[in-house]
Formats: structure tokens, sequence, C-alpha cells
């Protein structure tokens, strides 16, 4: 699958990694309920829009894959791994889960 979306965010390279997030498993973009655009993180969301996060529901597609562009629901990015390419999560995103999940 070929990326079809672009991970906003401060400094973020090709897989979506941030300025603040970095990480080799830092590569998911996770999608604001508000402005319906995909950011490396809550942090730089709020530094380049004029509002704040606003979680997803997660039903909807609120994850995307910054290495291959698979787009998931929450049930599937818990898993912790991209089902379209298998590269790896950053396990330690999921203390942020309730800033970027709703119900």
């Amino acid at each position: 699958m070929s990326k079809s979306v672009l991970i906003a965010g401060r400094l973020t390279d090709d897989a979506g990694r941030c300025r603040h997030y970095h990480l080799e498993t830092d590569v998911v973009g996770l999608k604001c309920a508000r402005c319906q655009t995909y950011f490396a993180c809550y942090q730089c969301h709020d530094e380049l829009t004029d509002h704040a996060f606003v979680p997803s529901p997660k039903t909807e597609q609120v994850a995307i894959c910054g290495v291959c562009g698979q787009r998931m629901t929450y049930a599937v990015y818990a898993v912790g791994h991209c089902p379209a390419c298998g590269h790896g999560f950053n396990p330690r995103c999921a203390v942020h889960a309730g800033i970027y999940f709703g119900d």
C-alpha cells in the first residue's frame, strides 16, 4: 500500500516522526476529530492549529501508519503493529490514549 495521507507535524520525517517523538517506532499519525487531519502527535497539532486536539471515536480510522499509509481503527492500531507492513508501533503511546481516542 502506498502512503496516501501526509502526517502533519513539526520537523516530520518520511515516516511521520516529529521533533517531539522520533524513535524508530514513532510512526503513527493520529486523527483530530475537529480538523480531520492526521498529526504526528498532539503537541505538533496544538502548535500548528488554532484549537486543541479533539479525540476521535475509536471505531473510526483514527490512526495511519507512517511507513505504508495503512489507516486503522483503534482496535487494529492497539495490536501494536501495522497489519499491512508489520512495522511496530511505540507501546509507550498508550500513555496518551485518552488524548487521542474517545468513545
